[in-house]
């Protein structure tokens, strides 16, 4: 059963070196996190697998990674300097901010939100008595406009020439090399150009963990299509997004679909869905499925002067800017979502309960842990001979601990979803025959606690498997 509490998780990312609170040392800094051994492993096994799926095992799509600082004029034409905006209200009462339509999004649901224009924020919160989260008044003032864009300087002078931004999303980046990557590349319609990168976004009201926080880590493509062919390249990405949640392990009854209000949808989209998953506090979006049209290519080519055009191969004549569908993924939410999952307490038959981290042997951040029965000198030079080969062998992610009784070792295993437990014994060292035979360590699964034994010469093999 996945964990029911934010808490748990948070506990257990602090406690096994998953995630960190941000600048600990000095008191932190609200909503920044820091990931530690174990979830940098996590993380990057999701990313990895991740452009492994949408990356190397197509031939439609190819990678690339774009600058976080851009010319200003990328979201001038892109229309986040204009529209990049979400509604700010403020408590009366204990004079702090907050994000409007979120607020009445947790009280009311996303649907009773969406439809709200910004003058009718302010009188919604105070009609339903909605409370502040910080002093539970419920006294607000009007909405009004906060850009979430993050300003900053280019160069020695501080003056408005030189505002520069650090970029809110990794698609632009995409949209201003759409003609390198056709020079370059030779691609035919339909394509996909993917990116893993940092965004930064100013929010109003960051929380839950890391749900929702000022700097975050996207994976996103942006899928180039013929007009008359986007519809079914974003009926084909919906299922095939579906398909990769599900094959990480993800249980389907704690995702859904939803599709998003015409109200609620972003200048630039005729259509959008949400991928959401059911989190300890409510439901939320995990992957935003977006039909773009032609609007980021139209405005590139309109602010730039450039011609952004694609040529049909097999008539010249034909020139037209792609429609776009874009599938973006939030890797932070992702990790989030699959550290939830995976939580499970199990109660043993001699009434202790078991702490493990159910992940997909795919994802988890340690393939395999080399455990030598005890510290004498024959174990751990036999324990260390036994890493050398597995990791000079495979790829696979080794740990080795030698660190408190084998037990105790078993559950720290267990509680950071390590797959499988290689224990080197007396036996395998040839001093007590009871324990196993020479040369053969015993390998514990995770899931069903069953132990096999095993010949040295085999345990590739084995692992492989």
């Amino acid at each position: 059963m996945p964990a029911t509490s934010l808490d748990q998780i948070v506990s257990l990312c602090k406690r096994r070196g998953f995630i960190f609170p941000g600048s600990e040392i000095y008191g932190g800094l609200a909503n920044t996190w820091d990931y530690g051994p174990l979830g940098a492993e996590l993380k990057n096994r999701v990313k990895q697998h991740w452009w492994q799926t949408f990356v190397r095992k197509r031939a439609d799509i190819v990678g690339l990674d774009s600058s976080i600082l851009m010319n200003p004029k990328v979201w001038e034409a892109s229309g986040h300097v204009s529209n990049f905006n979400d509604p700010l209200v403020d408590c009366k009462e204990c004079k702090e901010r907050f994000r409007g339509d979120k607020l009445i999004e947790e009280k009311l649901g996303v649907e009773a939100a969406a439809v709200l224009k910004l003058d009718q924020i302010g009188p919604m919160l105070n009609a339903e008595k909605i409370p502040c989260p910080n002093c539970s008044g419920h006294n607000w003032t009007e909405a009004k406009q906060f850009n979430m864009m993050f300003e900053t300087q280019q160069g020695v002078v501080k003056d408005d020439s030189n505002v520069i931004y650090l970029r809110p999303e990794t698609a632009q980046g995409i949209f201003v090399n759409f003609k390198n990557i056709l020079q370059t590349m030779r691609l035919r319609l339909p394509f996909g150009v993917a990116q893993i990168g940092k965004a930064f976004r100013n929010e109003i009201t960051p929380g839950n963990f890391t749900f929702r926080t000022r700097e975050f880590e996207q994976m996103e493509i942006e899928y180039f299509t013929e007009p008359d062919g986007s519809k079914k390249a974003f009926d084909d990405w919906k299922k095939t997004v579906w398909d990769w949640y599900i094959g990480l392990g993800i249980d389907k009854k704690r995702l859904r679909i939803r599709e998003h209000d015409k109200e609620e949808l972003s200048h630039y989209s005729s259509r959008t869905l949400d991928i959401e998953y059911e989190f300890p506090w409510g439901w939320g979006e995990l992957f935003g499925l977006a039909h773009r049209g032609d609007f980021d290519l139209t405005q590139h080519e309109k602010f730039s002067g450039e011609d952004l055009k694609y040529t049909d191969p097999n008539d010249p004549k034909k020139k037209f800017l792609p429609h776009v569908i874009e599938p973006s993924f939030g890797a932070d939410r992702t990790v989030l979502t699959i550290l939830l999952e995976a939580y499970d307490e199990e109660e043993l038959e001699n009434g202790e309960t078991r702490t493990v981290m159910r992940f997909n042997p795919n994802i988890a951040p340690m393939d395999v842990a080399i455990l030598p029965l005890s510290k004498k000198e024959p174990l751990i030079a036999k324990a260390q001979e036994v890493f050398r080969q597995i990791t000079e062998e495979t790829n696979l992610v080794v740990d080795f601990d030698i660190t408190g009784s084998i037990g105790k070792r078993y559950r720290r295993q267990d509680e950071i979803g390590t797959p499988r437990c290689i224990t080197i014994d007396f036996g395998t060292i040839g001093e007590d025959k009871e324990q196993g035979a020479k040369d053969t360590v015993t390998i514990r699964d995770r899931d069903s606690l069953k132990q096999d034994r095993v010949k040295i010469t085999e345990l590739v093999k084995v692992l492989a498997e």
